[in-house]
C-alpha cells in the first residue's frame, strides 16, 4: 500500500510527522484531498482542519491551522502553518470565549489597521470553532 510522509509544523513546534494514507485540508480555493503520488503543488491554506489518515493504525489525526503554506510532492506533504494546534489540545469553550472577546475588541477598535488585525483573528477563531464542532464531535 502506498503512503506519503506528512509534516505539519508551526513557528513554535512540529505538530505531526509520520506516514499517512490520505490528507485533507482547507486550500485557498477549497478543500484539498491528497493521496500518495499526488501532483506537485504549492498553495496557501486557509484557517481550518487538517485531517490526516495515519498509515500505521487507520486513525484520523486532526490539527487546526490558522493559515499557512502547503507543499505537495509525490511522496511528501508539508504544511507550514502560521499557527497549528493538535485537535486534542483544542478547547471549544476557550475558543468561543476568545471569539466573543475579539468581537468586543472589534467594536472598540480605533484604527483600520486594528480592525483588520481583529477581523483576521475572528476568521481564525470562527474556523477553529467550526472545525471543532465538525471533526471533534464524531
Amino acid at each position: 500500500m502506498a503512503t506519503l510522509h506528512v509534516d505539519v509544523v508551526s513557528a513554535e513546534e512540529s505538530i505531526f510527522s509520520g506516514e499517512a494514507k490520505f490528507v485533507a485540508l482547507p486550500g485557498e480555493l477549497g478543500e484539498l484531498g491528497i493521496y500518495p503520488r499526488h501532483t506537485p503543488l504549492i498553495t496557501r491554506i486557509k484557517p481550518g482542519a487538517v485531517r490526516i489518515l495515519r498509515a500505521d493504525n487507520d486513525q484520523e489525526e486532526f490539527v487546526f491551522v490558522a493559515g499557512g503554506i502547503l507543499e505537495v510532492q509525490p511522496g511528501t506533504v508539508t504544511v507550514l502553518a502560521d499557527t497549528a494546534i493538535r485537535g486534542t489540545d483544542l478547547d471549544e469553550a476557550k475558543a468561543v470565549a476568545a471569539q466573543k472577546l475579539a468581537e468586543e475588541a472589534l467594536k472598540n477598535a480605533k484604527s483600520e489597521l486594528d480592525q483588520a488585525k481583529i477581523q483576521n483573528e475572528l476568521v481564525a477563531l470562527a474556523a477553529q470553532v467550526a472545525a471543532l464542532r465538525r471533526f471533534m464531535k464524531k
